[in-house]
């Protein structure tokens, strides 16, 4: 995959932004918060659509998203509605709604969206009824929309903080995204510029169930050494998946794919390690998932995934244990007794 350097935010790239001033960002989760109050600066004004009322009144009046991300000072020059309609003039849309909420989203967002608007495309995870990622979804409900997909290890609290942050920024349209990329770039956040959107989206989905799996290790107090072959092996696994989708394998051991998974996998401030940690000491997944007002992807997709996997014949131990736990088809003793009984093999991807 050919790469190309994140452009410096200069005086001479934001005369390119004339085309991009009025953001949309579709999601007032964390993670939606974070990307909103990422873009709001002098020159350009973002509208975050919140599915809660309550949480685009805490933001408009509070300056700070009290459900989703608290004692976090937001810029008050960063506007929320619970309205779609009123997301109808944007020059972008950033959607970051759950990813098994994305289709009714964009559905909604139909009436709203003008033809040609590039819509970045946030969510990491698979349609859990369909198998399609993101990007698929949006060709579904709104061809005439311009695909994009920005991925990477992004914490919402960093970016949201404006700790120095780098990402995938993957669009087909090179001139197109390095305009996007000037609009959206500020110091400490670093877009960089790629065209591969599956390999993207492949990262960011697969990382979530390979966190649930390093979670689970830690959990177990399997130690350091047998998350570290997690992390690697997985990463062989999400290669795998890559490549017989179509991605490059480039992308894999980029930014939203060998970068996405480290920090994932690496934090229990992560929601899908975390979920791994509880699952690892004995903790019903059911009163994990019901003590948290935030989805945890990684659960969702981790059987879509194991079937993905299975119709397109990669061999993905992995990812499929953790899809067998979540499902309750075995316990995580199992699970851990499963991989560890695998046969010797070639190191490969």
């Amino acid at each position: 995959m050919t790469r190309l350097p994140s452009p410096p935010v200069s005086a001479n790239l934001r005369h390119m932004t004339k085309h991009f001033k009025i953001f949309g960002v579709i999601g007032g989760g964390a993670w939606g918060t974070a990307i909103a109050q990422m873009l709001t600066r002098e020159a350009q004004d973002v509208l975050i659509w919140c599915r809660e009322p309550e949480v685009a009144e805490a933001i408009n009046t509070r300056h700070e998203n009290t459900v989703f991300l608290p004692g976090v000072p937001l810029n008050p020059a960063l506007k929320a509605t619970s309205d779609l309609a009123d997301l109808h003039l944007m020059d972008a849309l950033f959607s970051v709604a759950p990813a098994q909420h994305t289709r009714a989203t964009l559905q909604a967002l139909k009436e709203h969206i003008r033809p040609k608007t590039p819509v970045v495309l946030c969510s990491k995870g698979i349609e859990l009824k369909t198998g399609e990622f993101m990007t698929q979804i949006l060709a579904d409900e709104l061809p005439d929309a311009i695909p994009a997909v920005m991925s990477g290890p992004s914490f919402a609290i960093d970016v949201a903080k404006g700790l120095p942050t780098a990402v995938t920024f993957a669009i087909e349209e090179e001139a197109l995204g390095t305009e996007l990329i000037a609009a959206v770039a500020t110091p400490n956040f670093r877009p960089y510029l790629a065209h591969d959107l599956l390999g993207a989206e492949i990262g960011g989905a697969v990382k979530n169930v390979l966190a649930i799996a390093c979670g689970i290790a830690l959990g177990k107090g399997l130690g350091r050494s047998a998350h570290a072959a997690l992390i690697a092996r997985g990463s062989a696994e999400m290669t795998r998946l890559a490549l017989a989708l179509g991605a490059e394998r480039e992308t894999l051991s980029g930014l939203s794919g060998l970068g996405d998974l480290v920090l994932t996998c690496s934090s229990e401030t992560s929601r899908n390690m975390s979920c791994g940690l509880a699952l690892g000491k004995g903790e019903r997944l059911e009163d994990i998932l019901a003590a948290r007002n935030a989805v945890t992807e990684g659960v969702a997709t981790a059987p879509v995934l194991k079937r993905l996997a299975a119709e397109r014949g990669v061999d993905m131990p992995i990812c499929d244990a953790v899809a067998d736990v979540v499902e309750g088809v075995i316990s995580v003793d199992e699970a851990i007794q499963s991989l560890l009984m695998r046969p010797n093999k070639m190191e490969t991807v």
